[in-house]
C-alpha cells in the first residue's frame, strides 16, 4: 500500500492518541475519576470502544485502560528507507485514532461541550432542539451521536431495502452548488448522510446552512460537528448496527468487521485537503470494512480483503466530466456507490420536484407554505378502490375542479385523492394496504408535507415546489409511477383523480367513509382461528440472521410496520419473498399459542437457533426481535405483572433501565423469556399474552401509549372486562421505580397483585 498514507495516517493517530491522553489527565484533575461519561440514550456506553475491546466506560475513571490500549497499537512513522507493506501498521493506528476520538468527544460531554453549538443550526427530528412555533423544532446545535431510538426507528428501512447504506462525508465540497448536489443525489437515492468535518475552517454544514437546506432525522442528513474528530459518530452507529442486530457482543472486532463489511452498505466520502487527521481517521473506518473516496489527488489503496470492494480511491473533482459542479458532483456520487457496490433502486417519478424517501420527513413550515390540504381550515380525503379492468385507463390523471392557483399564498383548500387500481391478482384485502402507501409515496416529494391518512389527511404545498411548477396533477404522477414501480406485480392498471369540485368532493368523501368503515370492520373480525396460514417476515434476517418473525391476524410484527393482511399481499407480489404463508398445522396449544407448523418454521427460519414459539406469552419462550420493535415488554417480578415501554419513551423505568439498555436483552434474535418487543397495536389484540393474564397483568406503560391509542386501549379495557384498567397502570409520570410503582398499584387496586404468581 502506500507509504504516504501509511506515514500520514500513523502521523495522525500518535497525535490524536497523545491529545486525548492528555485531555485524560486534565478531566481526572479537574472533574476527577468518577464523572460520568455518555452519549445521551444510548445503552452502548461509548460504542466503538464497547465493539472493538468489550470495555463499558461510564465514568473518566474508565478511559485510562483505553487509551493504554490505543498507545499499545500505535507504531513509528516508516523510514524513508524502508518499503512494506504496512497496511497492518496503518490498521492498528486507524483503531487507536478511534479509541482516542471517542475518549475526546466522551470528555466533552463530561464538560458539557457537546453537541457542538451552532447558531442559526436549525434540526428536525432531533434531539438536541428546541420547540418552536406549529411544534415545529429549532436550535443553534449539531446533531451529536444518534440515539438507540433513532436507530431502531431507521431499522426497518436498513432491513428491508429503502434505506440502502449510509454516507458518512468528511470536510467541504468545492463550492455550495457541488454540496448541495451531493447531498440531493444521495437523499434521492435513499441514502442517509452524516456529516462532519471541515477545510481551512469551513464545512459541508455550513455550506448547507447558506443554501437553506434542512437537516436532521427526519430529511436523513444528519451533522455530527465540524471538525474531524466527530466523525466518531459514523463509526459508532455502525459499531450499533452490529451490536443492535447482528448479535455480535462487545469485545467481537472480527465480527464487528464482517458484519459491517457484508450487510451495512456505507462509504466515507473526503470532500477537500486530506490531513493526517483525516487520514488515521479513514484507516479507522477501513475496520469496518468501509472504502473511502476522496475527491482529491491522493495515493489509492487497492483492494486486499479488507473492504467489500476497493480501500481508498481518488477522483479529483476538477478531473470530472461535467460543465458545472452539479454535473460533477452528480458523478462523483454515483461512482461512490459503485465503488461500494450499494444496490439503489429508483423510481423515475415525472414530477419538478427532487424525489425519493430520504424527502419523506420534509416538514413545510406555515411561513414557507403555498397551500394546505387538510388540517384546521379545509379536509383532505385519499380514497384507493379497486375496479373492473374495463373502468379503469392506465395513466389517467384527472383534476376535477379548480386548481390552487387562485388561493392566496398560504392559504386552504379541500382536496380528494381518489385512486382506482385494476389487476388480474388484485383483490379487495389489498386495498387498505395500498391505500396506506399513499402517505409514503407522496412524502417523497421535496417540498411537499403529508400527515396521516384516509379522510384525516394533511397536505402542505411549499412555495419553492410551486415556484418549480409543481401542480395537483402532480400528486397524480406520484401514485402511478409508484403503484406500477412497486406493486406492478398486482396492479396492472392505475388511474388518479383529484377532486376539489365541492359537490363532487362531498360525494366521494361520502363513498369512502362507507369503504373505511366496512373495512374495519372486516378487519376487526379477523381472527387468528379465522385463517389457516400464518406469514414469516424475514425482512429483518438482512440485519439479525436468526431473527423470526410470525406475522397472524391478531399479532402485527414487532416493528409495526407490517400486518397480516401487508404479509399476505407482500407473498402475492413477490412469492418468493420476505413474507411466506406458514400452515399453522395442529393446534399444540391454544392458550399460549403453540402451532406445529409455527414450531417447524421456527428451527428451519432461525437456522436451529429457536425450537419453539409461544405466539401468546411473554414467559415463555417468547418470539424473538431484531431490534426494530416498537415497544418492549419486561416482568416486574414485585408487582406480578409487566411494564411496558415504547421506543420514543427515554425515562428510566421500574426495572431500573431504559429502553436502550433493554433492547439489548431481546435485540439480535435473542429468545429471553420474560423480556419481549412486539409492535404497539398487539397490546390492544384479544391474543396479547393470553397465557399471562392479558391486559390486566400490564402494570407499568409508557404515557406515549396512553396517549397516542387512547381509544383503542379503552376498548380493549373493556373487551377485558375492567373499563378502568388503563387508569391502574402507572407510568413515567407517577412511577419509575418499584418503589414508587407498588404503593400506586395498591392504591389503584390493579388486579395483578391478585392474580396468580406468573413464575
Amino acid at each position: 500500500m502506500s507509504r504516504y498514507i501509511a506515514a500520514a495516517a500513523i502521523r495522525g493517530a500518535n497525535r490524536i492518541v497523545k491529545e486525548a491522553d492528555d485531555l485524560l489527565h486534565k478531566a481526572l484533575k479537574e472533574l476527577g475519576p468518577e464523572a460520568p461519561i455518555q452519549f445521551p440514550n444510548t445503552a452502548y456506553y461509548l460504542p466503538v470502544i464497547l465493539g472493538f475491546t468489550g470495555l463499558e466506560v461510564s465514568k473518566i475513571g474508565d478511559l485510562p485502560p483505553v487509551i493504554e490500549r490505543a498507545k499499545a497499537l500505535l507504531h513509528p512513522q516508516p523510514e524513508g528507507s524502508i518499503w512494506l507493506p504496512y497496511l497492518g501498521e496503518t490498521l492498528d493506528c486507524g483503531v487507536a485514532t478511534l479509541f482516542a476520538e471517542e475518549a475526546i468527544e466522551g470528555i466533552r460531554f463530561a464538560y458539557g461541550q457537546q453537541p457542538e453549538p451552532m447558531p442559526g443550526l436549525q434540526l428536525t427530528g432531533t434531539s438536541f432542539t428546541s420547540p418552536d412555533t406549529e411544534g415545529e423544532e429549532a436550535g443553534g446545535y449539531v446533531n451529536g451521536p444518534i440515539d438507540d431510538i433513532q436507530l431502531r426507528s431507521w431499522g426497518i428501512q436498513l432491513v428491508d431495502g429503502r434505506m440502502p447504506g449510509f454516507a458518512a462525508i468528511i470536510g467541504a465540497a468545492k463550492s455550495n452548488e457541488a454540496a448541495v448536489q451531493i447531498i440531493r443525489e444521495l437523499q434521492q437515492r435513499n441514502i442517509l448522510i452524516f456529516l462532519s468535518g471541515s477545510v481551512n475552517g469551513r464545512s459541508i454544514i455550513h455550506q448547507l446552512m447558506e443554501e437553506g437546506v434542512e437537516m436532521g432525522y427526519d430529511t436523513y442528513i444528519v451533522p455530527f460537528g465540524t471538525d474531524t474528530i466527530s466523525a466518531i459518530y459514523a463509526a459508532g452507529f455502525a459499531t450499533r448496527a452490529a451490536l443492535t442486530f447482528g448479535g455480535v457482543k462487545g469485545g467481537q472486532a472480527r465480527g464487528m468487521l464482517l458484519y459491517n463489511k457484508f450487510r451495512c452498505f456505507a462509504f466515507a466520502l473526503a470532500l477537500g485537503e486530506v490531513d493526517d487527521l483525516k487520514y488515521a481517521t479513514a484507516a479507522g473506518v477501513l475496520n469496518y470494512g468501509f472504502p473511502v473516496i476522496a475527491d482529491t489527488v491522493i495515493p489509492q489503496i487497492l483492494p486486499t480483503g479488507v473492504t467489500q470492494y476497493e480501500h481508498v480511491i481518488s477522483m479529483p473533482f476538477d478531473d470530472i466530466e461535467g460543465k458545472t459542479d452539479a454535473e460533477k458532483a452528480r458523478r462523483l456520487v454515483q461512482h461512490c456507490i459503485e465503488v461500494r457496490g450499494v444496490k439503489v433502486k429508483i423510481t423515475e417519478v415525472p414530477i419538478p420536484v427532487p424525489y425519493g424517501s430520504a424527502f419523506e420527513g420534509e416538514r413545510v413550515r406555515r411561513a414557507d407554505m403555498r397551500i394546505e390540504f387538510g388540517g384546521k381550515y379545509s379536509r383532505a380525503f385519499e380514497y384507493l378502490m379497486m375496479s373492473p379492468m374495463d373502468e379503469v385507463e392506465d395513466g389517467k390523471i384527472e383534476v376535477i375542479g379548480p386548481g390552487f392557483e387562485d388561493i392566496e399564498e398560504g392559504g386552504y383548500m379541500d382536496v380528494g385523492i381518489v385512486v382506482e387500481v385494476a389487476g388480474r391478482k388484485m383483490q379487495e384485502d389489498f386495498e387498505p394496504v395500498l391505500e396506506r402507501q399513499i402517505h409514503y409515496f407522496i412524502n417523497g416529494a421535496s417540498g411537499i408535507q403529508h400527515i396521516g391518512q384516509r379522510d384525516i389527511a394533511w397536505i402542505r404545498l411549499s412555495k419553492t415546489a410551486a415556484e418549480k411548477g409543481f401542480t395537483l396533477k402532480h400528486f397524480g404522477e406520484i401514485l402511478h409511477a409508484r403503484f406500477q414501480a412497486d406493486f406492478g406485480a398486482i396492479v396492472d392498471k392505475v388511474q388518479v383523480t383529484i377532486i376539489t369540485e365541492p359537490e363532487l368532493y362531498a360525494q366521494w368523501l361520502e363513498k369512502a367513509r362507507v369503504a373505511y368503515d366496512f373495512r374495519n370492520k372486516r378487519l376487526a373480525d379477523m381472527t387468528d382461528e379465522s385463517v389457516d396460514t400464518f406469514y414469516s417476515c424475514t425482512l429483518c434476517q438482512s440485519f439479525a440472521p436468526d431473527h423470526v418473525c410470525v406475522v397472524s391476524p391478531e399479532r402485527l410484527g414487532l416493528c409495526g410496520a407490517y400486518n397480516w393482511l401487508d404479509c399476505k399481499a407482500s407473498f402475492q407480489i413477490n412469492p418468493t419473498g420476505p413474507n411466506q404463508p406458514i400452515l399453522k398445522g395442529e393446534v399444540i396449544d391454544p392458550v399460549k399459542g403453540y402451532f406445529e407448523g409455527i414450531n417447524d418454521y421456527a428451527k428451519v427460519g432461525s437456522h436451529g437457533s429457536v425450537e419453539e414459539v409461544a405466539m401468546y406469552s411473554a414467559m415463555e419462550n417468547p418470539m424473538t426481535a431484531c431490534g426494530c420493535f416498537e415497544c418492549i415488554m419486561m416482568i416486574i417480578p414485585e408487582a406480578n405483572g409487566f411494564m411496558i415501554v415504547s421506543r420514543e419513551d427515554t425515562s428510566m423505568t421500574p426495572a431500573g433501565m431504559t429502553f436502550s439498555t433493554l433492547a439489548g436483552m431481546c435485540g439480535g434474535g435473542i429468545q429471553t423469556p420474560g423480556v419481549m418487543g412486539h409492535g404497539k397495536f398487539f397490546i390492544v389484540s384479544n391474543k396479547f399474552i393470553r397465557a399471562d393474564g392479558g391486559l390486566k397483568r400490564v402494570v407499568w406503560m409508557s404515557s406515549f401509549l396512553k396517549e397516542s391509542m387512547g381509544e383503542e386501549l379503552k376498548a380493549a379495557a373493556e373487551r377485558e372486562g375492567d373499563p378502568d384498567i388503563i387508569d391502574k397502570i402507572a407510568d413515567e409520570r407517577v412511577a419509575t421505580t418499584v418503589e414508587e410503582l407498588l404503593p400506586f398499584l395498591e392504591e389503584k387496586l390493579h388486579p395483578a397483585l391478585s392474580m396468580p404468581p406468573l413464575f
